[in-house]
């Protein structure tokens, strides 16, 4: 019964696909962008479309709004005539491909994304590599995804916009539509650990990153450690104080807030009486 009650009660907490109902306390909202680094399906060449199995991509399959997915589709898809294929392909889906050349991508991800920020950010600054070559990338790629962001938000309006940014790849995003659009309604939720002020401020770009984080208005993060570690950063290096999460830049109010994710406690917990999933199940 005590672990029933504790599940329960976990998925009545704020979790990731919530953070534009958060927004929406100040925006109107009439259409949510997500933004992530690898869109939720594969495509082939031959314009074959099938779902992907990343924890990301199911755990935001839940968003209760209308949506656009904004991200890499997987290749570069050099060809401009089959760039064309596969974005008309998308769009039936209503994704919005991010097409990066090769070598960017893999200075850009396999590089500055995953030898830099995700070694530090799991406490292995052993494993760290820096590279300029790697950030120069990183920034160009942020970049190009927040100018294809910026397009769709063109399309419908800053005002009836929120854009929900994801994760560690696409820190320089929030800053970048920041700019371009000072009134939109921008979350960033970060999916992996943020480490201590003392490992993170080992980190050279260190106040890039952070300044392109803070360019959103809701920041989330899957534990209370790892808010408060981003806030001591934000202090340290930034020098912004919070006021229980709440930070103030300019004329803006940022909350900063644990959205941890789980799963649909209901869904799995009922799931014994269904005969579609006992039959897959016995299979």
């Amino acid at each position: 019964a005590s672990s029933v009650s504790l599940a329960s009660t976990m998925t009545q907490q704020q979790q990731p696909e919530q953070m534009p109902k958060v927004l929406a306390e100040q925006h109107r909202v009439g259409h949510v962008i997500v933004v992530s680094n690898r869109l939720p399906v594969s495509i082939t060449p031959e314009l074959s479309v099938t779902p992907s199995a990343g924890g990301l991509a199911t755990g935001l399959g839940s968003l209760e709004w209308q949506r656009t997915w904004v991200g890499y589709p997987g290749s570069a898809f050099d060809d401009s005539a089959q760039r064309a294929a596969v974005t008309a392909k998308l769009a039936e889906h209503k994704l919005v491909p991010v097409f990066i050349d090769d070598a960017q991508y893999t200075d850009y991800y396999v590089g500055f994304s995953n030898k830099t920020l995700w070694p530090l950010m799991h406490y292995h600054p052993q494993f760290v590599e820096t590279d300029d070559a790697a950030f120069a990338s990183y920034c160009a790629v942020n970049r190009q995804f927040a100018d294809v962001v910026a397009a769709e938000v063109a399309k419908r309006g800053a005002d009836d916009t929120i854009v929900f940014v994801n994760d560690y790849q696409l820190m320089l995003v929030p800053s970048l539509l920041r700019a371009a659009f000072p009134t939109l309604g921008i979350a960033f939720f970060h999916h992996i650990p943020w480490p201590s002020y003392e490992l993170f401020r080992t980190l050279p770009q260190r106040k890039e990153l952070l300044d392109g984080v803070l360019g959103a208005d809701v920041i989330g993060f899957h534990e209370y450690s790892y808010m408060r570690h981003f806030l001591s950063s934000a202090y340290r290096i930034g020098g912004y104080d919070n006021d229980f999460g709440h930070i103030n830049i300019g004329k803006r109010l940022l909350n900063v807030d644990t959205f941890p994710m789980g799963i649909d406690y209901d869904k799995y917990a009922h799931a014994g009486g269904d005969r579609t999933a006992t039959a897959t199940a016995t299979t």
